[in-house]
């Protein structure tokens, strides 16, 4: 199902790894493309190549960004493989579980479970971790869905960190929400098993897990918010930002350590294939220089004015 308005873009951070990775994901699903390809020089990463593409209808980016931060299964995508939409469903989920398991590591193995038919969690060949789902639900949820384990210091945090993140993006609606019963250790009974929620047109998953993991939210999988105005990025900069020594060049954390990056949706156009090589330079420099995104400064930049 497309998002027809997408407003936040899920953003992939690769070593240089990030066409080759695209090329692979948008094979896997239907309704898949790589639409651009930028590269910018001089950066503290040097000579990055960021790419964008659909897949399954859905925009996401990627960047060439160095070996700094690489993914975990903190946050995963969640692949929703609906009978009552496409009904080849199972054949397709057992070909894409099949492909990413060539050089993945399977962490929940692809079988029967009480809450679906079929379930698999696997790390692909890149590190990337997506959760595969067979379902027959009929709901209005697009196919790929954004994925937040809450755990160590932010376990039990799931359901404030929907709530949150609710109260500070207008067009956002609650879904369902399944907390843990009774007996279920190390659970705590009323934890969130499972909760989805919607911010922006673009829906998310959140669960609360208390088992010992050794990774936590990090950079290499971010958020990025399409802003119109100068007066849209400051909201969002103020009520998301709660680390100050993670703004960098319109990137922040939250009180989660979840990674945004907030921008002027001007920029996809200064950064883009009609723009020269001068433009994309001078804008890349000057953005480098910002934590927070001043949008009359980048249009200064292009223009080449003072």
């Amino acid at each position: 199902m497309k998002n027809s308005t997408q407003k936040i873009v899920s953003h992939l951070w690769f070593d240089k790894q990030s066409y080759e990775a695209a090329e692979f994901y948008t094979s896997l699903f239907p309704d898949s493309k790589i639409t651009n390809m930028t590269t910018i020089h001089d950066t503290p990463s040097g000579d990055p190549a960021i790419v964008s593409f659909h897949f399954w209808g859905q925009e996401f980016m990627a960047i060439d960004g160095g070996p700094h931060f690489t993914f975990n299964p903190a946050l995963s995508f969640s692949v929703n493989f609906d009978v009552s939409h496409y009904k080849d469903a199972p054949e397709m989920i057992n070909e894409v579980w099949d492909k990413l398991s060539d050089g993945g590591t399977v962490l929940m193995p692809f079988d029967n479970y009480p809450f679906a038919e079929k379930y698999g969690w696997i790390q692909d060949k890149y590190g990337l971790s997506w959760q595969l789902i067979l379902t027959d639900s009929g709901e209005e949820r697009p196919s790929i869905l954004p994925s937040l384990l809450f755990i160590d210091h932010n376990y039990g945090h799931a359901e404030a960190a929907m709530q949150f993140y609710l109260s500070i993006f207008k067009n956002s609606t609650a879904g369902q929400l399944a907390r843990y019963p009774a007996g279920m250790d190390p659970d705590k009974e009323g934890t969130v098993m499972f909760a989805d929620f919607m911010l922006e047109n673009q829906w998310f998953t959140a669960m609360d897990s208390a088992n010992a993991h050794e990774f936590n939210f990090n950079e290499a999988i971010s958020f990025l918010v399409k802003c119109e105005t100068q007066d849209e990025i400051d909201y969002y900069w103020e009520k998301l930002s709660a680390v100050p020594e993670s703004e960098q060049c319109g990137w922040l954390k939250d009180k989660y350590g979840v990674s945004w990056q907030i921008v002027s949706g001007e920029m996809d156009d200064m950064m883009g294939s009609n723009s020269t090589p001068e433009q994309i330079a001078r804008v890349t420099q000057t953005m480098l220089k910002m934590k927070k995104i001043d949008v009359e400064a980048l249009r200064k930049a292009y223009n080449m004015e003072d």
